[in-house]
């Protein structure tokens, strides 16, 4: 029996006769160098929205947190675990990154379940409701409104849980002081699976728009 599934063995052999081949140069150099990316990445971990393939990113350019509903907690230094928090404090104190991207995406499951009161726990422990508590006033709000469609409210609320995931970036110390220096930049971003359509949130009006491709 194989120590992994067969998939991702061919994959790996694909991966060394192709990209690797192409690009070994660039693995050894980071290897040798260490890593420098510019630009992080907050993005969900459904397999349908990979970063790395959506912007096209080689090796070592780009730092990427995934989690379910690419949420970004508060600033909380209570001797808890926190993930999230601590690869954010690596990519700002230690990478020095110049930009932080917040993608959240279409059709995603995390905001589905903020979006509806009586789904089920998928464990005693319910660790993905209480991620998604996170979100919990803008949930309640959206899904009250009676104007608009279910599709439309999961759109919304997709969108607007960026806008909460920035806004919380900025009660980290490190980001907010960075910031104000015009050293770091928040931005935000939002992907359709279905159609491969990028919008990008308006740093003035938190809009989201379709970005103007030459």
């Amino acid at each position: 029996m194989p120590h992994l599934p067969d998939h991702l063995l061919t994959g790996y052999r694909n991966f060394m006769n192709g990209r690797y081949l192409t690009e070994s140069g660039r693995y050894r150099e980071l290897a040798r160098e260490g890593q420098a990316p510019e630009t992080m990445i907050v993005a969900c971990c459904d397999s349908r929205s990979a970063p790395e393939a959506i912007f096209d990113a080689g090796p070592g350019e780009l730092f990427v947190l995934r989690n379910v509903g690419n949420l970004v907690p508060p600033y909380e230094p209570d001797g808890e675990f926190h993930s999230t928090s601590a690869a954010l404090e690596f990519a700002v104190q230690s990478l020095k990154v110049k930009n932080i991207v917040v993608m959240g995406h279409g059709r995603c499951g995390g905001i589905r379940a903020a979006l509806d009161p009586n789904s089920a726990p998928l464990s005693p422990g319910d660790f993905i409701g209480k991620w998604m508590s996170l979100i919990a006033p803008a949930a309640e709000t959206v899904s009250s409104s009676t104007f608009m469609t279910a599709t439309e409210r999961q759109t919304a609320l997709e969108r607007i849980s960026i806008r909460y995931s920035i806004a919380n970036l900025r009660t980290f110390p490190c980001v907010s002081i960075l910031e104000g220096k015009g050293r770091l930049s928040l931005h935000g971003a939002w992907f359709d699976i279905s159609t491969g359509e990028l919008w990008v949130m308006n740093k003035d009006t938190g809009d989201f728009e379709r970005p103007v491709l030459e």
